[in-house]
């Protein structure tokens, strides 16, 4: 199936009286979905950032060019700590009654390996584990501005990515059993390739049991950002390789690659757990995430591990 042409001023609608959440949008793709959606006159924008400095930065230049009625707020959050997503969240539902569009965005490639504050696999902790406690505290909120909808239903978009099909893969896909670990045996692609196949993959566990607000993964394309470039350190040949010599020749404008994020997050056209490339696009996605079973199974063992992180 055929893409749409987007265009963020012409096609995003009136956001009045949303309340949006980015993570990761201190810089790159995110930065650029918070900025266009700020234009659109939503209630708040919560820009997620585990950097404050370039958060702050971030909350100034994207107020600068907000609706009037719009309030851009810096949202603190540490995606490999379970601790920070949970104080992040509970500001959010101090300040907020209600989430519209919730964008997991914030995504790592790369580095020296380890585990995060809570155990798991750093791109997978970071990437994954971060996102679902995230969207778990978030719920009620979504829940609540689907009950008492503005415009378009709620809004989950989760980023996925390309290498979501990679060859590199574990061989299940998943390796749920080393998930708790630094995984020193995979190389740092293949943790990045198998974190973006549990966001992927996860959309549709979500949507399931979630019909009351819609949930998609996306792949905003190949995107010129600084996900490889921070990488490189410790994140082995293959990262080095793409930074420098296929991004800078085939990766796109940001701008470009928040489209997809924008269209996912707005559009009436929008199915409830689908897999869309650029933009808008079905089809693309893997056997994995078309069979469902492997999302069954991350939803379990996810639900498991988040059991006793609530509010």
């Amino acid at each position: 199936m055929g893409g749409y042409s987007f265009d963020a001023a012409e096609n995003i609608p009136s956001l009045a009286g949303k309340v949006i959440l980015v993570t990761g949008a201190n810089a790159g793709i995110g930065k650029q979905t918070a900025l266009e959606l700020a234009k659109h006159t939503p209630s708040q924008v919560w820009i997620g950032a585990r950097n404050v400095h370039s958060g702050n930065q971030a909350v100034s230049e994207i107020q600068a060019v907000a609706s009037p009625e719009t309030s851009v707020k810096l949202l603190e959050m540490d995606l490999k700590s379970f601790a920070s997503v949970k104080r992040a969240a509970k500001q959010v539902m101090v300040e907020s009654n209600r989430l519209d569009i919730l964008i997991l965005n914030a995504g790592m490639m790369g580095g020296h390996p380890g585990v995060t504050e809570d155990g798991y696999e750093n791109a997978f902790g970071t990437n994954h584990m971060g996102h679902a406690l995230l969207l778990k505290l978030l719920t009620p909120l979504l829940l609540n501005a689907s009950s008492k909808r503005v415009g378009a239903d709620a809004r989950v978009v989760i980023l996925s990515s390309a290498g979501h099909k990679s060859g590199v893969l574990p061989k299940d896909g998943i390796e749920f059993s080393t998930l708790k670990s630094d995984q020193l045996h995979l190389s740092g692609v293949s943790k990045y390739c198998q974190s973006k196949l549990a966001n992927a993959i996860y959309a549709a566990a979500v949507a399931h049991r979630y019909p009351e607000f819609t949930t998609t993964s996306i792949n905003p394309g190949e995107v010129k950002t600084a996900l490889f470039s921070k990488g490189i350190e410790g994140g082995g040949w293959v990262i080095r390789f793409l930074n420098w010599f296929v991004v800078p020749f085939v990766g796109g404008t940001v701008e470009e690659g928040a489209k997809n994020s924008l269209w996912a997050a707005t559009a009436q056209e929008v199915e409830n757990g689908a897999f869309y490339d650029p933009v808008g696009k079905r089809g693309g996605e893997s056997d994995a995430v078309k069979d469902g079973k492997l999302g069954e199974r991350l939803w379990e063992w996810t639900e498991k591990e988040l059991r006793g992180h609530d509010m």
